[in-house]
């Protein structure tokens, strides 16, 4: 009993631990293609715009890394792997819907965290990194 309860434990951690470095990842992806530096404009300038941003990153991430621990096989190690690999894929899809709204937009999509007030983009970026992984979810599902 107590040796299954500990099992449990290191499977739940080991997800858990992939999940959160998938979350790292996505962050520090976003710091790249935002211009400045992503803690000072969130922390210390406190942008509305960035901070939706962020979320929407991390949240997307999670639904992604979510449903891929569901998909995942009974192997722990092949399902490991498999939540960082989708969880990988989802990023590098985000960041080119990032660059590609980028493109096809007026002016710079990074500067849209600077702002006050709310940037219209910040709503297309953040819809954009939902609906991907709400399609990768339910792809895994």
């Amino acid at each position: 009993m107590l040796a299954e309860l500990l099992l449990e434990i290191g499977i739940v951690l080991s997800y858990a631990v992939s999940g959160l470095v998938l979350m790292l990842i996505g962050y520090f992806v976003v710091d790249l293609l935002t211009p400045g530096r992503l803690h000072v404009i969130l922390w210390e300038k406190k942008s509305k715009n960035a901070a939706i941003l962020v979320a929407s990153d991390l949240l997307s991430v999670a639904i992604i890394v979510i449903a891929a621990i569901r998909a995942s096989a009974d192997d722990l190690l092949l399902g490991i792997i498999s939540t960082l690999v989708f969880g990988l894929v989802g990023i590098v899809l985000m960041a080119l819907s990032f660059l590609l709204i980028d493109a096809f937009t007026p002016g710079r999509l990074g500067d849209m965290i600077k702002p006050d007030e709310f940037h219209p983009e910040v709503w297309v970026n953040s819809s954009a990194h939902v609906g991907i992984a709400g399609i990768m979810a339910a792809a895994l599902l």
